[in-house]
């Protein structure tokens, strides 16, 4: 099932979540739920939090288009090494319309659970490593957009609240 992805300002992407301490039938749902709500947006990547459940699952794949899909799920996923840097423009399916360059590291390191509640380990670089920092900070209330340098969030703050304005018909 297709959920509705919750997009800032909403308070509830600020909230951290819990740990998943049960893999049962309605955890396996909401994986399924997850992956299709991320390839229905189409994004890259989906944290729970993002349709409103505060439960530590990540879903990510970052096959190109022409690729068969290649889904990860991560659950109480945990950067446990990270090294070099990485700067690259970032997008987010909670924050539509807008993506900043982000200060990131460029290889990671990821414990965590399958499905199946197998313990597994992801050594992710480019891309993917990225992509695990940014569904991972959303699990403890981090957007993309609070990684940016005052004077960028600022002005990020302003372009939203104007296209806001717009939206209602604000002048």
């Amino acid at each position: 099932m297709i959920r509705t992805i919750l997009t800032y300002p909403n308070p509830e992407l600020k909230k951290k979540s819990a740990p998943v301490t049960v893999i049962n039938d309605s955890i396996q749902q909401l994986v399924k739920d997850m992956a299709e709500t991320m390839y229905d947006a189409p994004g890259v990547g989906l944290a729970a939090p993002q349709i409103g459940v505060h439960q530590r699952i990540v879903v990510i794949d970052v096959s190109a288009k022409d690729e068969p899909p290649a889904l990860i799920v991560a659950i109480n996923p945990v950067i446990v090494h990270a090294e070099g840097e990485a700067y690259e423009e970032e997008g987010c399916l909670s924050v539509p319309g807008y993506s900043a360059n982000v200060r990131r590291h460029a290889s990671v390191v990821v414990k965590g659970l399958d499905p199946a509640g197998n313990e597994k380990t992801w050594r992710a670089e480019d891309l993917l490593a990225i992509a695990f920092q940014h569904e991972i900070d959303h699990l403890d209330g981090i957007l993309f957009v609070d990684h940016l340098s005052p004077l960028k969030r600022d002005l990020f703050q302003r372009k939203f609240r104007k296209a806001a304005e717009e939206k209602r018909g604000d002048k």
